[in-house]
């Protein structure tokens, strides 16, 4: 496994640490929330931000289901545009990342792009909590230019740890108002997998690079976003206006401001249970779209295959392949590389 710059190998366990949903990215609602998916925590203490098992609900419905995607044949898109891929979260596990595009053809044995005209979509979440979490952007960010040269694209969405990683790097222990009490990015992005390697590596050219991320986008007929959320919808009513306003918070670059928007993004699980289609049916109707596809939030704990806290003898979580849910309306992207999971790339749409 390649290893960030004098770190240790890490090695993962599906215990429920692993998924970190702090409480001040949860925060009581009064009216409660529109759609109960958006789960919000409000009696938890703020101190040290440990999440709890009550932090994780979790189901084991039948009336979802794993596609395992296998592509059939590659038709172009638009515009002489060739097939559309998308990636889940990576979170800094780079040889996972390279194996799985290679599976798909995406990238040669050296990593170099090697699908033409195809897209690529990584779905957020490049750091925190694996190994490499810079050299995953480097590669995407490399991947971006080689596909471009080939007459493709290669192009990633803004998750809440790219949202997490600059706060820390730009406000350190600056504290922030975080709904829950006093907070700061510095502990934040400590107690949810940030690594001091990482941290060490960071330069001027990821930092710009991940500020300059959209949030949402639409590509034929699949809506495109990092979180299981309907926060998007705070920030407005057209996609581009999201990405702008997004982008507006990032360049103003307060604190507070900036930490609100973390806190919106790091919210789960609005499209999972009793209202969960509606929820998405909104997002649609507003941005467009016929599908949400998105990351954030682990298919074992969606499906509640979650494994016991201790023990070698843990279960590891099964995931085949992206998990259809919402009426069919909701993909979810993010087979749980952290733990024990599966990094996955797949081709859309799903057949």
């Amino acid at each position: 496994m390649t290893q960030g710059a004098g770190q240790e190998p890490v090695v993962r366990t599906a215990t429920l640490r692993d998924f970190r949903v702090p409480p001040y990215a949860q925060v009581p609602m009064d009216p409660p929330l529109p759609h109960p998916g958006n789960v919000a925590v409000g009696d938890e203490p703020p101190e040290g931000y440990t999440p709890t098992e009550r932090d994780l609900p979790v189901i084991n419905r039948g009336d979802t289901v794993q596609v395992q995607a296998v592509p059939e044949g590659r038709p172009s898109g638009e515009s002489g545009l060739g097939p559309l891929f998308v990636v889940g979260d990576v979170h800094g596990y780079l040889d996972e990342l390279l194996a799985a595009l290679c599976e798909q053809g995406l990238v040669d044995a050296d990593g170099r792009w090697a699908a033409g005209n195809a897209r690529l979509w990584f779905l957020g979440d490049f750091t925190d909590r694996g190994p490499d979490g810079i050299g995953v952007i480097d590669l995407v960010m490399r991947l971006s230019a080689e596909a471009a040269a080939a007459g493709g694209y290669c192009k990633a969405l803004m998750g809440n740890h790219e949202l997490l990683l600059l706060g820390a790097k730009r406000f350190g222990d600056t504290p922030v108002n975080s709904g829950a009490g006093t907070a700061t990015f510095q502990a934040a992005w400590l107690l949810n997998g940030g690594q001091k390697t990482d941290m060490e590596r960071l330069q001027d050219v990821h930092l710009q690079w991940m500020a300059r991320l959209d949030a949402v986008v639409e590509e034929d007929g699949h809506l495109l976003m990092h979180s299981d959320t309907t926060a998007y919808l705070d920030y407005g009513s057209t996609i581009e206006d999201v990405n702008d306003t997004v982008h507006a918070i990032l360049t103003r670059n307060d604190a507070d401001e900036c930490w609100d928007l973390f806190r919106k993004l790091t919210k789960r699980f609005a499209f999972r249970d009793e209202g969960g289609a509606q929820a998405v049916r909104e997002l649609m109707s507003t941005y467009g779209g016929q599908r949400v596809v998105h990351g954030h939030s682990p298919i074992p704990y969606l499906l509640g295959e979650v494994g016991p806290e201790e023990g070698e003898d843990a279960a590891r979580p099964v995931v085949d392949g992206p998990h259809v849910y919402a009426e069919g309306l909701a993909i979810a992207m993010d087979g749980g590389v952290t733990m024990a999971g599966k990094l996955l790339v797949v081709q859309l749409p799903l057949h």
